[in-house]
This record gives structure tokens, C-alpha cells and sequence, in this order.
């Protein structure tokens, strides 16, 4: 949620570990038990779904949910579904939390006791109005003193949480209700209404109501909901500005249920809500951050000092992640912590197998960067296997009797190789920022454990396999393959999958393990002819034959072989490669020195950039193939990749294809390689920021007793004091300057937040947006 205030940006996170249910009502009939799942709402919009839990009245989900938070709200939401034997769910109760309580209960272990679920209660939405007092003058010109008229302009209503035929009653107190107009078939209803009262009293309570009325009972009247909001409005000598009120649920609605009869649910709730300055304010310490790749030893730097003093590494990961992501800084960084772990690594077995900082970062690097690439590989193999439900349970205890366990084994075996298979070969389409950090590790660990030849491997198939493929296979809502939680048999089977990747992925010395890291030496090579690209107005556009070269970094031609590249074009800005049309330079004029006869098959294609296109000719149509299936498949994983292209060249102030005269203009056919979902990272720099001086802020304790412990190890040549063990410092002298800058620019944004929080609290306005 972005939202300008008072010079300030507001967003807000919220992590929920899903706890347990208890004493939840036992299932009519002689099957007493219940399969329960939780769900998170956010009003009226699910945005967490828990997996289900079978055959108990105390279900225990314990999973975690974090979000940034999109927009508005006004109620957190969870509730308890049951899923019958029919596969439908029936609503037990739910816990709703208001947006202003969430503090209350922040970070603390809480049973709430479920409520019913009541439509009456769903209440959504704004209602937006204006108000204006007038005196009444009679029909003999008089003045009226003892009555006024109130105008009360309905401008319209927004948010409401079902679409549906809506309409407004308006009422004063001992006066004749008023409706508008019903408005058909929406959420957010244009009124624009002007309705008049005569009032004796200088307190007005209006009473709003928005009732749906579907089609089918709209001639008798009837509603299906009734939506009220009541509000005191003081007359006052002037016209007042527009007003927006929310909408609230009627007083007394439904049955009343006695504490704890539907049982109770445990959350731990942690809310943030940051407000975010201009990007002005956070210079010193975003600049303090952003050095920490080159600084000399990397535990002296203010990102290293930020996970020593975290009491999670997760906590300092994710915002250090996604900042050094948003300035292109992260491969550095995590090299350079990645480096000094592995030279404090003693056995090669143990590499990386803590929940370091370095593996932290590394993990959340993978799901940010890697997110597409897990579509692109695993999400058509995932959804067969939810969808079929072909048995594989091979432990012969919860083996069920219409099962055979030698048909079972063979699924699963199926299974696993198709997936191992597609992973092995995937390392064509592994983001280029995933590919570096790889190749980072590998070069650490060879040069650290230089008799142990297989390390290289193990270092990263501990994070390819072990924490990036196998975690996605075995929860495939937490990665985006799948929009629910799988049910139970589909989730042992995933399990078991899972567990199978996992061993055969720590398999260094396997050959379709290595085949995964040597993928970028198979990369063709050869002579091609190009068009110039004439980079200027005059430029030469003629074709000249080149050497071209892909690597997994860049793609790049030569005027020969072994000579320094002519033009780099780096894979991350490849935005699609497709054929091109013969007829785009007239053949004939491509090469002289080939033979007539051959030029119907030669063909050519487009390497499409930002900013322009080169165009290719290969020797023959299998060259061009095998040319646009490797660089289709290198740059599938890139941002902003196009859905449409130009099949013809931009010739004579046109494009050839669809006659368009501007050579920016939308391409004018799909893309044959699919459009990738929208990968785009939305990172905000600043926001990420000032999480980051939050916890800085939260944790000045700890950087405290860090300071001190420079000072100790400064001045005494002697084991560590055991107050200060937990600290990471091989520099003390330098660990203390960085310190020192930290510290002051936390207290800096400190007061800037004070400031900012006396302006707001002065400035705000009741009734007000």
C-alpha cells in the first residue's frame, strides 16, 4: 500500500504463524470428526489458505504467512471451514481483528474464541457525502428561526464486497426515509443525490443503509443484505467539506452464541506499519549498506553487523536482499559473505549447512530472482500430479487396500525421474543472477578445500536442490505453483518426491547432477551474417558475416574468431528472439557469395532489445532453429519480456509487417515463446530501507554491547569476554568506526520520525480520506 502522506510513504507488513484450533463443534452424526482448514481475509478477500487438517477438533496448522499488505483494510480475518466428504465447505466461525487493535496484539501468543458467520456481519465499504445548512424561509419571506434545512449531498459509495443491484437509504431522526436510485450490477455505486431536511435540533443522526436486491425479488421488495452506518453530524453556520464514513453492521444481528461454544484458534500476529520518507533522508545510511560489498573484512560492513544483531538472520536477509537486488549490487554481496563463511568452514561436509546469513540471503535470492524460473520447470509436471492423484505411498504401513505397492513404486518412480530430469536440464534457464552467486560459491569452495574436487558441486546443489527445488515441490502454494494447499494424498506424494530430489540432488558425483553446472559450455558458437544496426541516422546498415558467441552472461559477435567483441548484448536485455520474414531485405541482397539456389532455406531471425533489434541470418534453417530454442530458453526468465513482436524489419519509416510509421510502436503479433508471468520485481529501495533502520532501531541494545565489545577486544589480547561471544568480529577497530556511522544515522531518522508523527497528529482531520 503506497500512500502520499504528509511528505511520507505508508506501507505494512504482516506475518501470522497460523497456530491451532481447539474444542472446535463436533460433525453432526455418528462421524464425529471434522477436516478443518484456516483461511486469512483481509475483509472479505482471501489472501492465505492453511492446509487441511483431517479427522480432528483441535486441529494444529502451525504454518507461517507473510505479506506486504496491498491496500486499505479494515479487518483481519480468519476463518474455520470445514470440508465435508463431498468436498464442500461449510464455515464453522471466524475471529476478526480490527485494523486499529492489531497492535494489541502484536507479537503475542493469543486464543481468540470463534464467532459465527453472519452475512449481516460482512460489512465493506465507504460511503461518500457532503453536507450544507441553510436556513428555512417561509412563503411570506420570513425567516425561520427555530428550523433550519440541512442539504445532504450522496455523492457515492465504493468497496462494498459483493457486486450486486445496491441502493441508499437516507433518514434524520422523526423523519420520512429517502432512497436514491438503484444502481445494477456494481461494488462501487455512483449516486450523486441531493436530498433535503428540516431539522429543529442541533444534533442529527443520519442512518445509511445499502441493501442488495437481487434480480429475482427486486419487484417485492426484498433484500438480501442490509448494510447501516450511523453517525452523529453537529450543525454548524457553515458549509462543510466532503465527508467519507465507513460502513458498519447493524446492532444485535444473529443469534447470540455463548463463549467458546464454537471453539477457539491461537495466533501470533506480528504488524508492522512503516512510514517512508523521500529517498533524501535515507542517503547515509542506504550508502553505509550498499559499500558493504567492498569492504575489507566484510564483517566490519553495516549489512554483516545487521544479521550479527538480529536475533533472526531471516529478519535481516529479506530486507538486505531485496535492497541489494533493487541497486544491482546483490552478487557482490553475498560473494563476499558467502567467501568469508567458507574460509571459516572447517569440514567441507558442513559447508553451508547452517542458517547463516550467507544461506539466508542466498535463499531469499532464489525466491525473489527465481520465482519464474520455478514456473518455467516444475508447474506443469506439479499440476498433473494434483490433478491425477495416482497413488505412490510405498510404506507397506499406510498402504490402503485397494492399493498395490509395485504399482506404487513405479508412479513414484516415474515421477521423480521426470522431475529430476527437468531440473537437470533447466540450468539453460537459470536466471543470470542465480547463474553468478553459483558460480561464486563454486570458486570459494574449490579454492578453500582445493583436495576435496567435489565440493564445488555440493556447495551448490545444497541450495539448488536442497532449498530451492525440493521446499517447492514439497509446498508448491508457498512458491506459486499452485493457488491451494494439496490435499492430503497429493501432499505424501509430493512429500515422498520431495525427500527422493533431495537425496539424489547431494549426489555430487553424479553425472545429471554436473550435467546441471555444465550446461553453460554447451552453448553453440559459430559464423552467422548480420544486419548493421546503423546506430546513428546515417549509420551503415549492410550485412556483414561475424562470429557470435552465448554465454550465460551476454551474447556477443566478432569480427573473427578470438577477437575482442564488436557489440554485447547482455542477456537480461533480451525482451524476445523470433524468426523474421524473408522478405524483410530481399534476400538477394543478404550474401553475394551464396548460391541462388540455397537462399529460399536460409533463415533469419531477431534478437529484440530495449531500444532496437538485431537481425541474424544463420547457415540454414536447423542453425536458426537451434539459435532461437537457446535464446528463447536463456532469456524465458528475463523481466518485462514482450508478448507481441514485428515478424517484418523497420524499413523506409515502417515497419514492414503492419505499416505502423513509429519504429516504437507495439509489435503487431504474439510471441511464440509465451508470455512469462508478470516477474517484475517491485522493490521499493527506500521502503526497504527503512526496515532496515527499524531494525537497527529495535535492536540499539545489541549494537551497544557490540560497541562495547570493539572497545574490549581493542585494549585486552585475550579470549573473547562470554557476553560478546555471539559477535562475528575480526576487526575490532573498524567494526567500531561502521558502528559509530550507524548509530548516528538511526538517531538522525529517529527525530525526523518524531517530527513527522507531532506534524501528522496535528494536521489530521476527523472525517477526512
Amino acid at each position: 500500500m503506497h500512500v502520499q502522506v504528509h511528505g511520507a510513504l505508508s506501507r505494512v507488513c504482516l506475518f501470522v504463524p497460523s497456530g491451532e484450533a481447539k474444542n472446535i463443534p463436533p460433525y453432526p452424526g455418528p462421524n464425529r470428526m471434522r477436516d478443518c482448514y484456516c483461511t486469512v481475509n483481509l475483509d472479505q478477500e482471501e489472501v492465505f489458505r492453511t492446509k487441511i487438517i483431517e479427522k480432528s477438533l483441535c486441529p494444529f496448522y502451525g504454518e507461517d504467512f507473510y505479506c506486504e499488505i496491498p491496500r486499505s483494510f479494515r479487518h483481519l480475518s480468519f476463518y474455520i471451514f470445514d470440508r465435508d466428504v463431498f468436498r464442500r465447505d461449510s464455515s464453522i466461525g471466524k475471529v476478526a481483528v480490527k485494523k486499529e487493535d492489531l497492535q494489541k496484539y502484536h507479537g503475542k501468543d493469543t486464543w481468540f474464541p470463534l464467532q459465527p458467520v453472519s452475512a449481516d456481519s460482512e460489512v465493506q465499504g465507504k460511503v461518500h457525502l457532503e453536507l450544507r445548512l441553510s436556513e428555512v424561509i417561509t412563503d411570506s419571506g420570513v425567516v425561520c428561526h427555530n428550523t433550519l434545512c440541512f442539504t445532504l449531498h450522496v455523492t457515492a459509495c465504493c468497496d462494498i464486497c459483493v457486486i450486486s443491484d445496491l441502493t441508499l437509504f437516507v433518514r434524520s431522526l422523526r423523519s420520512e426515509a429517502k432512497k436514491t436510485k438503484v444502481k445494477r450490477r456494481t461494488n462501487n455505486p455512483q449516486f450523486d443525490e441531493v436530498f433535503f431536511f428540516e431539522v429543529t435540533r442541533p444534533l442529527i443522526i443520519f442512518l445509511y443503509k445499502i441493501l442488495h436486491i437481487p434480480q429475482s425479488v427486486c419487484k417485492k421488495g426484498k433484500s438480501l443484505m442490509e448494510y447501516s452506518v450511523c453517525m452523529c453530524v453537529c450543525v454548524c453556520e457553515r458549509e462543510s467539506e466532503p465527508f467519507t464514513y465507513f460502513l458498519q453492521p447493524r446492532d444485535n444481528v444473529g443469534k447470540s452464541v455463548k463463549a467458546d461454544e464454537l471453539g477457539s484458534l491461537r495466533l501470533n500476529i506480528i504488524y508492522t506499519e512503516d512510514h517512508v520518507f523521500p529517498s533524501e533522508h535515507y542517503s547515509p545510511l542506504r550508502d553505509l549498506l550498499l559499500q558493504s560489498a567492498h569492504v575489507e573484512p566484510v564483517s566490519t560492513s553495516a549489512a554483516h553487523i545487521l544479521g550479527e544483531v538480529c536475533r533472526e538472520k531471516q529478519e535481516a536477509a529479506v530486507p538486505l536482499v531485496r535492497l541489494f537486488l533493487h541497486y544491482g549490487k546483490i552478487v557482490p554481496f553475498v560473494s563476499a559473505i558467502a567467501n568469508a563463511e567458507v574460509n571459516r568452514t572447517q569440514d567441507p561436509n558442513t559447508i553451508f549447512r547452517g542458517n547463516s546469513l550467507t544461506s539466508k540471503c542466498i535463499d531469499e535470492t532464489m525466491k525473489l530472482a527465481g520465482m519464474h524460473y520455478l514456473q518455467v520447470t516444475l508447474k506443469p509436471i506439479i499440476d498433473e500430479i494434483c490433478t491425477d492423484h495416482k497413488p505412490c505411498e510405498i510404506d507397506p504401513v499406510k498402504l490402503k487396500e485397494s492399493e498395490n505397492l509395485d504399482t506404487n513404486r513405479e508412479n513414484l518412480r516415474q515421477y521423480v525421474d521426470r522431475i529430476f530430469n527437468v531440473i537437470t536440464t533447466s540450468g539453460v534457464r537459470c536466471p543470470t543472477v542465480m547463474c553468478d552467486i553459483f558460480f561464486s560459491l563454486r570458486e570459494s569452495a574449490a579454492t578453500r578445500f582445493q583436495v576435496d574436487q567435489d565440493v564445488r558441486y555440493t556447495a551448490v546443489s545444497s541450495f539448488i536442490f536442497l532449498r530451492f527445488f525440493a521446499p517447492a515441490i514439497l509446498s508448491p502454494n508457498l512458491f506459486q505453483l499452485r493457488p491451494h494447499h494439496p490435499d492430503p494424498c497429493t501432499s505424501r506424494t509430493l512429500t515422498l518426491i520431495s525427500k527422493t530430489i533431495q537425496t539424489l540432488g547431494s549426489l555430487a558425483k553424479s553425472k545429471s547432477v554436473r550435467q546441471f553446472f555444465c550446461l553453460p559450455s554447451l552453448y553453440p558458437n559459430g559464423f552467422m551474417i548480420k544486419r548493421a544496426q546503423g546506430r546513428n541516422r546515417f549509420g551503415m546498415k549492410n550485412f556483414k558475416k561475424r562470429w557470435f558467441r552465448l554465454t550465460n552472461h551476454e551474447f556477443t559477435y566478432h569480427k573473427t574468431k578470438g577477437e575482442g567483441a564488436l557489440c554485447s548484448i547482455p542477456i537480461e536485455n533480451i525482451l524476445a528472439v523470433e524468426r523474421l520474414e524473408e522478405e524483410s531485405f530481399k534476400m538477394k541482397n543478404v550474401s553475394s557469395r551464396v548460391p541462388s539456389s540455397l537462399l529460399p532455406l536460409l533463415q533469419m531471425f531477431q534478437v529484440i532489445q530495449p531500444e532496437r533489434a538485431l537481425y541474424i541470418q544463420a547457415n540454414n534453417c536447423v542453425e536458426a532453429r537451434d539459435w532461437i530454442d537457446i535464446l528463447t530458453k536463456v532469456s524465458q526468465c528475463n523481466r518485462k519480456r514482450l508478448s507481441t513482436y514485428h515478424p517484418s524489419a523497420y524499413l523506409n519509416g515502417h515497419w514492414l509487417c503492419c505499416k505502423v510509421s513509429a519504429d516504437s510502436a507495439p509489435g503487431c503479433t504474439p510471441c511464440t515463446g509465451g508470455v512469462p508471468a508478470n516477474i517484475q520485481l517491485d522493490v521499493d529501495g527506500d521502503r526497504e530501507t527503512e526496515r532496515i533502520y527499524s531494525l537497527f532501531s529495535t535492536y540499539m541494545s545489541k549494537l551497544v554491547k557490540m560497541q562495547e565489545a570493539c572497545g574490549s577486544k581493542s585494549v585486552y589480547d585475550g579470549p573473547e569476554q562470554e557476553e560478546y561471544s555471539s559477535f562475528v568480529i575480526d576487526d575490532p577497530q573498524e567494526t567500531y568506526k561502521t558502528l559509530k556511522l550507524i548509530v548516528a544515522a538511526v538517531k538522525t531518522l529517529e527525530q525526523q520520525h518524531t517530527q513527522y508523527k507531532r506534524d501528522k497528529f496535528r494536521k489530521t482531520k476527523y472525517g477526512s480520506q
